[in-house]
């Protein structure tokens, strides 16, 4: 044991814990995916690095893991079996596939990555919004089918002079509001209960007394706020029936948002013009999904914030937070900044 430990020290950069006895490298899990550049800076930290081989294996691979970066999040019993997890690295914003209140009683930090991915996030919903309006997914068919028809029978609209309302005005909403104020014409009504009115206004958008007011005078309605208890099934049957029904609903934020049996049916009656969706309630959609059937609907597979700068930016912060919790440093964007200082073995 004396000569690898030798061994270990002499590399440059290397860290080590003692745990249990041993001297043991430090180790990261990834456990889904990430950029390439994320397991390069760990690795020239000194840090170990292990990309999962998948959900089966996962249980195993983060029992000695010293700290992990995930995308869909770590279950209550891998987290129990974590028996040296110092941190849970979200690679995003949301943390609703986190357990996070069962992590901090444990004592492991949970972060995440709120400002990485905002623009990416941000241009895909302008994506959706303009191709629910022109008919892409249908036109690309028809140009490919030959069924040149289309140019005359497709019932596309522009969005100019038209109203964006947006539902929860965080960094992604600021963004969305001046490409489609600023960049297609469009007017901007907001409604969010956590900002304050005037800085809604300084993005040159107007305020919604209401819900329900942005509802009925939406063309198309984005929506942006976390899933929590009271934000699930913001669309539903009742809010929808309140909707002009050459509406476009877009969703780039979290598929429970939306009462899906409730839109199909709307969409169906054409009580709704159209939907651009990129999250679901239960991902991945089924191939068997009455959305998947639906020719007024625009889908993507969870990847508003996957452009190639956005992963590159969220798997260096996550490799940085990593780094600065395994050299005893605090990172930044903790969730709960109080876990650090009861966080597991903060007293050696």
């Amino acid at each position: 044991m004396l000569s690898i430990l030798r061994a270990v020290l002499r590399t440059p950069g290397r860290r080590v814990f003692y745990w249990k006895g041993h001297f043991t490298m430090a180790l990261c899990v990834i456990a889904q995916p990430i950029h390439p550049i994320g397991a390069q800076l760990l690795r020239a930290a000194g840090i170990d690095v292990l990309q999962s081989a998948g959900p089966a294996a996962l249980d195993h691979e983060v029992a000695d893991a010293d700290a992990a970066i995930v995308r869909d999040g770590l279950n209550a019993g891998q987290l129990d079996g974590a028996r040296r997890l110092l941190l849970e690295a979200n690679h995003g914003t949301g943390t609703d596939k986190i357990d996070v209140a069962h992590a901090h009683r444990l004592g492991i930090a949970v972060s995440n990555t709120p400002l990485a991915n905002v623009r990416a996030v941000a241009e895909h919903t302008l994506h959706l919004m303009l191709a629910a309006a022109h008919q892409a997914v249908a036109a690309d068919a028809a140009a490919r089918a030959g069924n040149w028809r289309f140019k005359y029978e497709g019932r596309t609209v522009s969005l100019y002079g038209k109203t964006l309302g947006i539902v929860g005005f965080g960094r992604i909403g600021e963004l969305l509001c001046g490409m489609a104020g600023q960049g297609l014409g469009m007017r901007v009504l907001v409604w969010s209960p956590r900002a304050d009115a005037a800085h809604i206004r300084s993005f040159g958008a107007q305020v919604a007394d209401s819900f329900g007011q942005l509802l009925q005078q939406a063309d198309v309605l984005s929506l942006h706020r976390p899933l929590r208890p009271d934000t699930a099934h913001t669309i539903n049957v009742a809010t929808l029936a309140q909707m002009k029904t050459d509406a476009i609903i877009v969703n780039t934020s979290r598929g429970g948002l939306i009462d899906e049996a409730a839109l199909v049916e709307a969409l169906r009656a054409g009580r709704i013009g159209g939907a651009g969706l990129d999250v679901f309630a239960q991902e991945p959609l089924a191939a068997s999904s009455p959305l998947a059937a639906l020719p007024n609907v625009v889908l993507s597979p969870h990847i508003a914030g996957s452009s190639q700068e956005a992963l590159h930016a969220t798997a260096s912060q996550c490799a940085a937070q990593v780094i600065a919790v395994l050299s005893g440093k605090q990172p930044e964007n903790l969730l709960d900044a109080s876990v650090w200082g009861r966080r597991r073995f903060a007293n050696g």
